[in-house]
């Protein structure tokens, strides 16, 4: 059997952990429920992280940094950044987000954590503000057009954490407005909807969970 760096171990309980908080947020969340999800002992987990503020802080900010990250390379050529269509590719990125609904239910969780927790509100303010200062300094565009931004991918946070794209069926006002923040209605610029766009004419809304 292969021996784990220190470092190799530290990420698989990490990776662990966001499964685990994912589904029972974090007051439901044991290190006793992380250690059971990475095969490890719990007092290894404490021994390695601390608290279970500590870990869920560490967890928040890897999710943090992978959406950071991904709209960074959308944003790195200076020239698209200005384009009016790149909110389509940024909004691809949300998309994409979707088949690995950890990242951003994690941050969801994170968010309704922050209002007992002043570490993680921490951690939650400095993510909404490096993304918000993210999206004005590289696009150039107006705060209201962020904000716009920001406010559709927390309200798909809210609808994965529910699991809306499973009980469409249940509500047809459900079923369009899961259909418009996951499927038809993307934020983009009216007149970019080709398939090369990644606009609604290019969007296989099965692959959102849409029927």
């Amino acid at each position: 059997m292969v021996r784990l760096s220190a470092v190799q171990r530290r990420e698989m309980i990490l990776v662990a952990a966001a499964r685990a908080f994912s589904r029972g947020g974090y007051a439901g969340t044991s290190t006793d429920l992380v250690a059971l999800e990475a095969g490890v002992s719990q007092p290894y987990v404490v021994r390695m992280f601390g608290s279970k503020a500590d870990l869920f802080q560490e967890v928040f900010d890897r999710a943090a940094r992978t959406l950071l990250n991904a709209f960074d390379e959308v944003l790195a050529d200076p020239g698209q950044s200005a384009s009016p269509r790149v909110w389509s590719r940024l909004s691809a990125v949300y998309d994409t987000m979707v088949g690995d609904r950890e990242v951003l239910v994690v941050l969801l969780q994170g968010f309704s954590a922050a209002a007992g927790h002043h570490q993680i509100a921490a951690a939650a303010r400095r993510f909404v503000a490096s993304l918000y200062a993210l999206l004005v300094e590289r696009t150039g565009c107006e705060p209201e057009r962020a904000r716009e931004f920001i406010a559709r991918g927390m309200l798909l946070n809210a609808l994965l954490a529910m699991n809306a794209p499973g009980h469409v069926a249940d509500d047809p006002a459900l079923a369009a407005l899961a259909d418009c923040a996951l499927g038809s209605c993307d934020f983009e610029d009216s007149d970019d909807t080709s398939p090369e766009s990644g606009g609604p004419a290019g969007r296989n809304r099965s692959d959102l969970g849409i029927p």
